[in-house]
């Protein structure tokens, strides 16, 4: 089958990955899988267009608002994935809502990240309860076993000997609603108190105005590094050197760098929101925090606890095993779309 795939393809964004996983996926079962950017496609008129001319007979879209609605109305079947923003942020806008849910009426199918996620949606519009299914994102970590932790160190402007540090890795792509800076002040104070600990951000300048103002900040920032972005066999390898992972998003589908630190053997300090609280269980799978004063006396705590750090990354990697296989979820996509095909033979 010849399927037309909608996501937000900005490099380095959690949907990007996401998409690319899934379009993976989809052509392991023979299907012919054409990805596109849905900011490229602004227009009905253009959808319909590259229907037509690349003989298109179903679609997919990653982001129920941004690719869901250019999908309507084109007579071939079609599936939506939610992206999290989606349920998250532009579920609050009306004429957003009221387009989103159209959208699912004329949808065959809708996954969720999350049960919460399935339930936001299921409560805004019930009359899809029926067609929304539960996949988490599925995790595949490959570090590169020739990567120098000594030399990533150097790069960040760190210069003492790595057996004595503890480093915190934030990393996202450097834009508002990963929040970047939210702990930057508080762990400024800590580092100054203990210099061996330190926090490093790692990720793309994907907003170019905001980056500007996330360098000025870190630049003036005791204990506080930034980085570029890195290859992803790279970061996996930083990830599995560093002491923790940290999230501080506003906002969050599913935090594939979370799910990847569980998957390395890592322990987790997120932020808790929503999408965080749904893979991160206080205590038991990784740790949240509501303020980044919390933040400093949890990462204090899990540096004078082995045995927490010890039990969180146990349970960790025994949960990502568990409820995020990169199988399953191939098995899912794959279902699911052969609905789509056997709607079309009908």
């Amino acid at each position: 089958m010849r399927l037309l795939f909608l996501a937000v393809l900005r490099r380095h964004t959690g949907n990007a990955v996401t998409a690319e996983r899934v379009r993976d996926h989809l052509e392991a079962a023979g299907h012919v899988c054409l990805l596109k950017d849905a900011f490229d496609l602004e227009s009905s008129s253009e959808i319909a267009h590259l229907i037509k001319a690349e003989n298109l007979e179903a679609a997919l879209a990653l982001h129920l608002y941004r690719g869901g609605r250019l999908l309507q109305g084109h007579g071939i079947p079609f599936g939506i994935i939610f992206g999290g923003t989606d349920l998250n942020e532009d579920v609050n806008q009306r004429e957003k809502n009221e387009v989103m849910g159209k959208v699912l009426e004329e949808a065959r199918f809708a996954v969720a990240f999350t049960e919460s996620m399935k339930e936001t949606a299921q409560t805004q519009w019930p009359h899809a309860r029926g067609k929304i299914y539960v996949q988490s994102q599925g995790v595949v970590t490959v570090p590169n076993a020739a990567f120098n932790w000594n030399t990533f160190l150097h790069c960040s402007g760190i210069k003492q000997n790595a057996d004595n540090l503890h480093i915190f890795l934030l990393v996202c792509g450097l834009r508002q609603v990963k929040d970047p800076l939210y702990l930057v002040d508080a762990f400024s104070e800590w580092h100054q108190e203990e210099p061996n600990v330190y926090m490093v951000i790692v990720g793309p300048e994907v907003d170019p105005v905001f980056t500007r103002e996330v360098k000025a900040k870190v630049k003036g920032t005791a204990g506080v590094r930034l980085l570029g972005e890195m290859p992803q066999e790279d970061l996996h390898a930083a990830l599995k050197n560093c002491f923790a992972v940290v999230n501080s998003s506003v906002s969050e589908g599913m935090s594939a760098a979370i799910l990847e630190a569980m998957d390395l053997e890592v322990p987790v300090l997120a932020r808790h929101i929503p999408g965080n609280a749904a893979v991160v269980k206080h205590e038991v799978t990784g740790l949240l925090f509501s303020d980044p004063q919390e933040f400093v006396q949890l990462a204090k705590r899990l540096v004078r606890d082995p045995a927490l750090e010890k039990e969180i990354v146990a349970n960790g990697r025994e949960y990502v095993r568990r409820c995020h296989s990169w199988q399953a979820e191939r098995d899912t996509y794959q279902n699911l779309v052969q609905n789509l095909e056997g709607s079309i033979r009908e």
